[in-house]
């Protein structure tokens, strides 16, 4: 509510005269400013001092006065259960038994502790501790439970039994904990007076005497019943009930008005008998005054128009009911009337005041229903009522929406007329839009949901922001649904279900996948170094390429993108692999129909070919295709194996198949296979079956399927039966073994005889435990497996005895290039040759010269003669590399190792074509570098040298040498062509057109068509300087000055004129750094050339482009002048009647502020206060440094 403030006439004098004393003060302080400073008081008046507030001393402590002492909140009771009314009197042993449980569980319930104690009289002593509650609680439970209990009744009126109840049944509880009974009171329906008590003797007596009292009680108070008309009630209670509490407190009588909501007359009185009567009277008073001075009065007053009368937060009927508070109004819901209430020139007065208020509304306010379906009122209202609260604050209406629970579909509008109508027009065309809405399920792979919404949301905003008006709705991924909810304007809905299975169907498209089988050696040429290889073909087939973890057996390199680019990107990577290594590829014509019989289950039997045939990889087509071709690919001849493998299968399975299952134990597989295949393929070789073994993958290890004709089958069978037998056949036996060979078997936990078990057939080899001078060795197994093992054995110590020690040696700088990447190279060697290679630790600072021995007591130093006479000659410890075995495979194994020593060649290359050797950022030099397996030392530029040094294997360099001489040629050749020259004649005023702003356009000329352009130099006086250079080859140069040309034709056709344009103009026209001049010029497609400063006619402008963009060029900047011109010629008139600025008044110096009188002006403090002072001139919340002290801080 605004307040007013009223200006009488008294009020008005005062602050005339207040005002006038004020302008008079402040003129002679101004008169006398010159000539007499203020004082300093007049000029910082002090703060009045607070008077010592006398009143407070003298009044007495107060409140304080009045405080309780604190009582311990523990209390401890004694409790005495005589002998005769204990229940447990029988015990053996004190303290035992269900007395002791009882206790133990009233301690739990009631959080109280209890001590138990037998007096000698045997009545038992009960010692409660806790706060009040608890033992009042643990109290009422003992004599439950503790003691034997007796009961009793008592009568008393039945009105007086609400009274021992108590409110809420509180009174009622109180009495049973504090007389630790039961009372059983009858129930209001019940005519019995009679109150049951249930406890003990001493219990009962005080309960029945607490209930007479409380019956006593209510017979002093008597109870009169008054009826009084229901209109003179609120006159009766006064506001807020401040009536009938007061008269409550005076006469100390309970008065019961009923409340409005309950349809009584009757006012109800209770106390004591002569108070009561005095209450009675005073009401009768006021009901009579009343009766003689009332009225009621109604107005009539449409239902909707109420809350507009009553008012926000009832402030207009408050202003009516502060002026008349004996008037009380009433509002009826649903009816068009408003009732009055009270004193008869009061409801007059109120009743004129709303009937005014009723027309004013009903003359400025209107009101408007619509019908709109109950499911749309949701999207009416918007999020947290976004679109209502929008629709009320612009049309400054009020919208009633009915709640969800009514089902109702009127939505009532109240307000301005016109608002009305506005918000109705707007409602209505919301609810039509939501009429015409859509909803529709698009049906798109749960997959491919999270790549439709994006990183962070973004690919799903782009495409709200596209179709504002669509929502999209994507299911739970939980709950693993396809279905993408469309909801909006039906045609917009339309729009973004063509859009999004565009877009899915691209994401189809994308996520084709091919995966292509590549040897497992190729793999680091395909990756490149650094994955630049990998990389580039990512890049230009805009495909994913995912390879196999380094340590994982998979050889298959998976492509996923759009079906052209998989397949572009997949003949890429074979031909990596064909020009590596000698890879042929075959296409077989098998008829599609077998294509599942010789795959096998999970590919069974197509893999048991690809591993005979040393890995190659054989490819069938799609199945569904209706191709017959398969394609085999590898080395040559495991080609041609694999090949004539595949077609007798193929034959076999067209004539006659036939198949068999056998089941032999996993260790055994190994020992039916033999060593290198050879006993599979005498079986194979006899019968003509074919034979194929569990992979690891399989589950079924045991499983052993034969292929072929019955006959040939059913003979492979009888052979593999009768293998099996025997290996199922167990026996054990034993051989000598040279205590000094079995450290070789057992070493390394026993891989030796690990590596024998698994080759033959799971036989035990047991050897003697160390320590025993034993050489007994023990075999157990199957008959053949234990022959074969101990042949092995045999064999092991043959190799053992004939093994031999040799010395290879090979500077300490090659062992890295010789071990290869994690070692591959040596251990390749170790299992080719069967021997054992140890390379000696590295010297990490090895002694340039070596020192004479130091004589230390007349002996000489180092090892004796042998550290004399050292041969300087001698290989170094570092360089020798030890190798173990046979002779003949040691030698075998050293030649290997030597061959692996890097030699370095030097080759000569023109240093000219060095730099297209190592290519950009040296992509060319390394790309040589991994294709060759070599290193290629390029000297340094400075050295000018031709020379360039290649490191590697022998079988390497000449490859090498060959690829980097056949480059330098072909750099040659390709230099050539490229130096191809082309001048092109040119008007030398076209020639700043043809560069371009910055260079752009010559720069694209230059990019687009891959030449050198070369102007004429300006300050070159023998060049010619209409002559253009082009460099390139022939055909790029021609294309390069056709592309000259083409812009030349089109500034010959330009045209320049010079327009007269005011120069005080010029600067609007061109604008903030040239922004408004480049508008116009790209607007127009023309150049404009401003004078420089110092030119002989500033106001001469250029333009230059095609006649018709010239002229409205120049019709566009002369309506420009026009308008600026006028702004100048304002400002250029206003200057005359401008005040000069004040920088150049000259200012006489400022005294600054004077006082007189200053507490720094005193005798006693002559100096003026220190402003940089912190402790004089403190800074809010900074803490003020102490004065230091000769006597430090004081305490």
């Amino acid at each position: 509510m605004s307040s007013v403030a009223v200006l009488t006439q008294e009020s008005f004098a005062e602050h005339r005269s207040g005002l006038a004393q004020q302008q008079v003060k402040v003129t002679a302080l101004n008169s006398e400013e010159e000539n007499d400073p203020p004082t300093y008081k007049e000029a910082f008046p002090p703060l009045p001092e607070k008077a010592p507030c006398l009143e407070a001393a003298q009044e007495p402590a107060g409140p304080w006065s009045k405080i309780r002492p604190i009582k311990a909140s523990v209390i401890t009771q004694v409790f005495h259960v005589p002998l005769e009314e204990r229940k447990y009197k029988d015990m053996n042993q004190f303290g035992e038994g269900e007395q002791a449980k009882i206790c133990l569980d009233i301690m739990q319930k009631t959080g109280a502790h209890l001590e138990l104690s037998l007096a000698k009289d045997q009545g038992l002593s009960i010692m409660v501790s806790g706060k009040l509650e608890a033992v009042m609680k643990a109290r009422k439970e003992i004599v439950a439970r503790l003691q034997t209990q007796a009961s009793a009744t008592v009568a008393i009126p039945k009105e007086h039994h609400r009274f021992v109840i108590g409110k809420n049944g509180e009174k009622l509880q109180d009495l049973e904990l504090k007389t630790a009974t039961k009372i059983q009171i009858p129930r209001p329906d019940d005519p019995s007076n009679q109150i049951k008590i249930t406890g003990t003797k001493e219990g009962i007596e005080k309960a029945r005497h607490e209930i007479l009292l409380i019956s006593a009680e209510q017979d002093k108070r008597a109870v009169e019943r008054l009826d009084v008309e229901k209109v003179y009630h609120p006159f009766i209670a006064g506001p807020y009930n401040k009536l009938v509490s007061e008269l409550m407190q005076d006469t100390g009588t309970r008065i019961n008005i009923p409340p409005p909501s309950v349809n009584k007359t009757e006012i109800v009185f209770t106390g004591e008998k002569e108070q009561l009567a005095q209450a009675v009277a005073r009401v009768k008073k006021i009901y009579e005054e009343k009766a003689n001075s009332f009225t009621v009065s109604s107005v009539s007053a449409p239902s909707w128009l109420h809350r507009f009368i009553i008012g926000k937060k009832g402030q207009n009927l408050a202003k009516i009911t502060q002026q008349m508070p004996k008037v009380h109004i009433e509002f009826t819901e649903g009816e068009d009337k408003i009732t009055l209430e009270g004193p008869t020139e009061d409801v007059n007065v109120a009743q004129e005041q709303i009937e005014v208020m009723v027309k004013d509304l009903i003359n400025r306010m209107d009101y408007a229903e619509i019908n709109v379906d109950h499911k749309f009122h949701r999207h009416l209202i918007g999020k947290n009522g976004a679109n209502i609260n929008r629709i009320k604050d612009l049309y400054k209406v009020s919208v009633r929406i009915p709640p969800d629970n009514e089902k109702s579909n009127l939505i009532r509008i109240e307000g301005d007329p016109q608002g009305v109508q506005q918000a109705k027009k707007e409602l209505l065309e919301l609810a039509s839009r939501m009429e015409n809405e859509r909803t529709k399920d698009l049906i798109i792979e749960q997959k491919f949901h999270r790549t439709i919404i994006g990183q962070k949301g973004e690919r799903i905003r782009e495409i709200r922001e596209k179709f504002p008006e669509v929502i999209i709705n994507f299911p739970d991924p939980a709950h693993k649904s396809d279905i993408v909810q469309l909801r909006g304007p039906k045609n917009e809905v339309e729009k973004c279900t063509k859009y999004m299975q565009k877009m899915v169907a691209d994401l189809v498209e994308n996520s084709f996948s091919i995966s292509v089988p590549i040897f497992k050696q190729f793999h680091k040429n395909i990756i490149g170094k650094g994955g630049a290889n990998i990389k580039k073909i990512r890049e230009e087939s805009n495909t994913k390429i995912d390879l196999p973890a380094e340590n994982s057996n998979s050889e298959t390199i998976v492509i996923t993108g759009k079906r052209a680019n998989c397949e572009a990107a997949r003949h890429r990577i074979l031909a990596i692999q064909k020009e590596l290594a000698n890879i042929t590829e075959v296409e077989v014509s098998i008829p599609s129909k077998l294509h599942n019989s010789l795959i096998g289950a999970k590919g069974r039997f197509i893999r048991s070919i690809m591993e005979e045939c040393g890995g190659v990889h054989i490819h069938f087509p799609t199945e569904g295709s209706g191709s017959d071709t398969v394609t085999i690919r590898g080395p040559a001849q495991d080609v041609e194996k694999a090949k004539k493998q595949l077609l007798h299968l193929a034959e076999e399975k067209q004539t006659k198949s036939y198949t068999v299952d056998l089941r032999a134990k996993p260790e055994y597989h190994k020992f039916l296979i033999g060593k290198g295949g050879g006993n599979i393929r005498k079986v194979r070789d006899n019968t003509g079956a074919r034979i194929i073994f569990p992979t690891p993958e399989d589950k079924d290890q045991e499983l052993i399927t034969i292929m072929g004709t019955e006959e040939a089958v059913k003979e492979a069978q009888k052979e593999l039966e009768a293998l099996i037998k025997n290996l199922d056949n167990v026996v054990e036996d034993s051989m000598v073994v040279d205590p000094k060979h079995h450290r070789h078997f057992v070493i390394r936990r026993g891989q030796v005889l690990r590596e024998i078990a698994d080759e033959y057939g799971g036989v035990m080899v047991s050897f003697p435990r160390s320590g025993t001078q034993s050489d007994k060795v023990t075999l157990k197994g199957a008959k053949d497996c234990v022959e074969a093992a101990k042949k092995r054995i045999q064999e092991i110590i043959e190799d053992l005895e004939a093994q031999v020690t040799i010395e290879c040696t090979i500077p300490q700088k090659f062992h890295r290039s010789i071990m290869g990447p994690k070692g591959s190279r040596i251990q390749q060697i170790t299992r080719d040759y069967g021997v054992q290679i140890k390379f000696p630790d590295r010297e990490e600072n090895p002694a340039p010269v070596a020192e004479p021995a130091v004589q230390e007591n007349g002996e000489e130093g180092g090892e004796g003669k042998d550290g004399k006479d050292a041969d300087p000659s001698s290989p170094k410890k570092c360089d020798i590399i030890i190798i173990s075995g046979r002779r003949e495979k040691c030698e075998a194994a050293k030649e290997a190792l030597q061959a692996l020593v890097p030699v370095t060649i030097e080759v000569e290359v023109p240093f000219d074509l060095h730099r297209y050797i190592i290519g950009q950022k040296g992509s060319g030099i390394r790309k040589m570098m991994d294709e060759f397996e070599v290193n290629i030392q390029v000297p340094a530029p400075e050295l000018q040298s031709d020379i360039i040094t290649i490191t590697g294997l022998a079988t390497n360099l000449d490859r090498a040498k060959a690829g980097l001489l056949e480059r330098g040629k072909a750099e040659q050749e390709d230099r050539a062509l490229r130096s191809f020259k082309l001048t092109v004649t040119v008007d030398p005023k076209y020639h700043p057109k043809i560069i371009g702003r910055k260079g752009a356009v010559i720069t694209q000329i230059r990019t687009e068509h891959e030449v050198n352009i070369q102007f004429p130099d300006k300050d070159d006086e023998s060049q010619a300087q209409d002559q253009i250079t082009i460099t390139g080859y022939e055909k790029n140069a021609e294309a390069a000055r056709d592309a000259i040309m083409k812009i030349v034709g089109e500034l010959e056709q330009m045209v320049s004129e010079d327009v007269t344009l005011d120069h005080r103009v010029h600067a609007r026209i061109i604008g903030a750094r040239g922004k408004a001049i480049r508008k116009i010029m790209d607007e127009f497609k023309v150049d404009i050339r401003f004078p420089q400063s110092g030119a002989p006619d500033p106001n001469c402008v250029t333009v230059t482009g095609l006649p018709e963009n010239v002229e409205e060029a120049i019709d566009h900047i002369l309506n420009l002048e026009e308008e600026y011109l006028a702004d100048v010629v304002d400002n250029e008139a206003m200057q005359v009647y401008m005040k000069p600025s004040s920088h150049e008044e000259s200012k006489a110096p400022s005294k600054g502020f004077v006082v007189r009188d200053a507490p720094w002006a005193t005798v006693n403090n002559e100096k003026a206060p220190d402003m940089s002072s912190s402790e004089d001139f403190p800074s809010f919340g900074a803490q003020v440094a102490p004065k230091t002290l000769p006597w430090g801080p004081k305490r």
